[in-house]
């Protein structure tokens, strides 16, 4: 994994920036469409803790890479700020554990004994329309998909 690198691309009508910055003791992956840091959410996991591959692709959605499931034991710890309204945050949580376990995955495979650092993840995105219950929109399920991406697309540069 680089000590830093950035990708600014466009997703569902929004120039999105995202950037992974590492030091030696956290991962610092800010994801930004409005041009601010924002909430800040540190994900931790002990290091004894199992990572599990992403599940097999699904053949009823063939354009989108399946990603590993969060393990239950992640640990998130507000640092600054918070979601505007309850889904918001619990959508913030979503970001940042899944942001949190790519990382973590990537570190594996780089290393036969990394240990794994915390990951501060920093969200900015722009507001949508409201969701209602648990439920997704479709433009939020894209924004999701299309960041989680980019994050895999920098984790993966040597």
């Amino acid at each position: 994994m680089l000590p830093s690198a950035q990708i600014s691309r466009e997703i569902d009508g929004a120039q999105t920036e995202v950037l992974l910055q590492a030091f030696a003791d956290r991962i610092l992956v800010l994801v930004s469409q409005i041009g601010k840091v924002g909430n800040l959410i540190q994900a931790t996991i002990p290091a004894t803790t199992p990572l599990d591959p992403p599940p097999p692709p699904d053949p009823s959605e063939p354009n989108l890479t399946p990603l590993p499931v969060p393990p239950p034991a992640i640990q998130l710890t507000p640092l600054l700020g918070h979601g505007p309204s309850e889904n918001m945050q619990t959508l913030h949580a979503l970001y940042a554990s899944q942001i949190a376990t790519l990382v973590w995955i990537a570190e594996a495979e780089e290393a036969l004994e990394a240990e794994r650092r915390g990951v501060v993840v920093g969200l900015a995105l722009r507001k949508s329309e409201a969701t209602t219950g648990s439920t997704l929109s479709e433009h939020e399920r894209r924004v999701f998909h299309g960041v989680m991406e980019i994050v895999r697309e920098l984790l993966q540069r040597k």
